[in-house]
């Protein structure tokens, strides 16, 4: 009895830091946002793995883009996925300077060498400290990942924050449909 009674407790408390931890980045994160600290969202994001999800992300939509039209052949894959991404490698460079990003997860506006590609939700907008409607945003994708939606609907965006050693950062921005399918025409029209 005793040995479940210590177990639960420990449980209990691993489990409230967890989230706590988890609370308490994403409050920095906005925070940090909302003043447009560009050097307090950059310290709290993990660059290469936010470059790498917007990469395949665009292009993922410029292969679906491609597929509405015919098939795509495998060695056609393969060029996208290496050349492709190179390309849109550069592209999301150009997205994630210090300034573009923290004005990007505060206004929402997603713009590319001055074309305005689209919007999406705000995370300046999530008030963390309403603990009740955040957590109706957060969706668990792994025990070291979630992700929080910034709106309503499945265009609003989301992003995804992953524990690391010291805290959680922002590791993803799921991009509108729209804005991809924009992101994607940027990248060679197939030969």
């Amino acid at each position: 009895m005793r040995w479940t009674m210590a177990i639960s407790v420990a449980l209990l408390l691993t489990l409230g830091a967890y989230a706590g931890s988890a609370a308490v980045s994403l409050h920095r994160l906005v925070q940090a946002v909302q003043s447009k600290d560009a050097a307090a969202v950059m310290s709290r994001t993990n660059l290469p793995r936010l470059k790498r999800s917007l990469v395949d992300q665009i292009v993922a939509a410029y292969l679906n883009r491609i597929e509405q039209k015919r098939a795509v052949k495998p060695l056609e894959r393969l060029a996208a996925n290496i050349y492709g991404a190179s390309i849109a490698d550069v592209m999301v460079g150009k997205l994630l300077t210090q300034e573009r990003l923290t004005e990007l997860l505060n206004s929402g506006k997603i713009s590319l060498d001055a074309s305005d590609l689209g919007e999406m939700g705000q995370l300046s907008r999530v008030a963390p400290a309403k603990l009740l409607e955040t957590a109706k945003r957060i969706r668990l994708v792994s025990p070291v990942a979630f992700s929080l939606q910034l709106g309503n609907g499945k265009d609003a965006g989301s992003i995804s924050l992953h524990f690391e050693g010291d805290g959680w950062k922002l590791s993803g921005i799921r991009l509108p449909s729209a804005v991809l399918d924009a992101l994607s025409r940027h990248l060679p029209a197939p030969g």
